[in-house]
């Protein structure tokens, strides 16, 4: 099975249409008229990887089936089925994290592939909660972002204070500053898939950086990062087991007149050969 998936709309011709399009690709098919019903569903079942819910439904409409459906479960993935929103519906949908959209009337194809994007949004998400990231880090990180809510580019400062304050961003980290931050998962998601400065990974203690340009590559930098990855154990973008050390490459740090480089932390090490890599390291054991 790829997915459960739960649709909510006041009409059953909808509902029949997603399940005639999603049963057969493999997914596991709920259905409600109701969003109070839906909120019942949602309550006895909590296994849904995606909610899909039109927007204009009597007695509850999908803007307040997303506020409670969130303080149910707050990472779940939200499709919404609308057909001309308002700027103001929109902005709330935004708020609530709202993953995707479709347009309605859609084709079965759209359909199909929204949702395939969706789960798969969420599996990448959502992963295993971090051991890195306990109660205490949590509590530290809700201060930074409740320190700079609302400023300028506060997301990226946001991020760069996590991942000084947790070593890396994990998904349980995303997932908390998007709350905090009222914003998709998905847009903190982009951003740091974005930006290489940001890393998914933990990193070791030492972030070693070899560079891989044409003025170290001549001059034996694969020599150096060979000597290195022997010596650690680790392939280039992993870790160490102590969590000592990182491995990384870089095509130019901009000082081909010191080549070959070796940049650890934040001190460069120049003009190294393969004899002296491991030198390196015994500085920072």
């Amino acid at each position: 099975m790829k997915g459960a998936i739960l649709v909510v709309d006041d009409e059953e011709v909808v509902l029949k249409s997603c399940e005639r399009v999603l049963k057969p690709a493999g997914y596991e098919v709920s259905t409600s008229t109701s969003a109070q019903k839906a909120l019942q569903i949602l309550g006895e079942n909590g296994g849904f990887d995606l909610v899909i819910t039109d927007i204009k439904m009597p007695g509850m409409d999908g803007i307040e089936f997303m506020k409670k459906l969130r303080e149910k479960n707050p990472d779940i993935s939200v499709v919404l089925i609308t057909g001309y929103p308002s700027q103001e519906s929109i902005k709330e949908a935004l708020a609530l994290r709202v993953v995707d959209y479709l347009p309605k009337p859609f084709s079965p194809a759209l359909l199909a592939e929204t949702a395939e994007k969706a789960i798969e949004f969420r599996k990448k998400t959502r992963g295993p909660e971090s051991e890195d990231f306990g109660p205490e880090k949590a509590e530290k990180l809700t201060e930074i972002i409740n320190g700079l809510k609302g400023k300028p580019g506060s997301l990226l400062t946001v991020l760069q204070k996590a991942q000084e304050l947790i070593g890396y961003l994990p998904p349980a980290v995303q997932r908390h500053i998007a709350r905090g931050l009222n914003m998709p998962v998905s847009e903190i998601h982009g951003v740091v898939s974005f930006y290489p400065f940001f890393s998914m990974k933990p990193r070791g203690k030492h972030i070693i950086k070899i560079c891989l340009g044409a003025a170290c590559y001549v001059k034996q930098a694969e020599q150096i990062l060979a000597r290195l990855k022997g010596k650690l154990q680790i392939d280039l973008g992993e870790v160490t087991a102590d969590r000592l050390f990182s491995l990384e490459s870089v095509r130019c740090l901009g000082a081909c007149g010191l080549a070959p480089v070796v940049v650890v932390d934040k001190n460069t090490h120049s003009s190294v050969n393969p004899d002296e890599a491991l030198d390196i390291l015994a500085q920072y054991q």
